[in-house]
């Protein structure tokens, strides 16, 4: 396997937080516009949770960057290490692939109990792969 290939799942989480990232503008300047929300108005957390009515999409936004951080990190210890194989790259597309369905789940009809396994699922893939790459630095 080519040894850049293991960075291509981490170009496609960003596209996934690109994603999310305009759904929240277009969500959050429509809500804004149709319920005459002051921009000021909304200037703090607090603030921003008792005027907005659809907060789906930042929710996820921000879920992008708890597991996630572990994930990208993940990616550059394994081309440390020459951890680039096929295995490895599978349970980053893996995770991948988890993270989309827990963020089409959340920014959609977001029922929670589906939006959980998707959320386990990818947690226990992202704990996979780091403990093959622990394996690997330690063996």
């Amino acid at each position: 396997m080519e040894v850049r290939a293991i960075l291509l799942p981490a170009c496609a989480m960003a596209l996934l937080t690109l994603i999310v990232w305009v759904r929240m503008l277009v969500v959050r300047i429509g809500e804004m516009r149709r319920l005459r929300i002051h921009p000021q108005s909304v200037a703090t957390s607090p603030q921003a949770a008792q005027k907005y009515v659809d907060t789906r999409a930042a929710d996820n936004f921000r879920n992008l960057f708890e597991l996630p951080v572990l994930f990208y990190a993940a990616l550059g210890v394994a081309l440390a290490i020459g951890a680039t194989d096929v295995a490895t790259s599978a349970l980053a597309w893996a995770f991948v692939a988890l993270r989309a369905l827990h963020s089409a789940i959340q920014c959609g009809y977001n029922r929670v109990m589906h939006r959980f396994v998707a959320y386990l699922s990818g947690g226990v893939v992202l704990w996979l792969l780091w403990g093959r790459l622990a394996w690997r630095l330690l063996g």
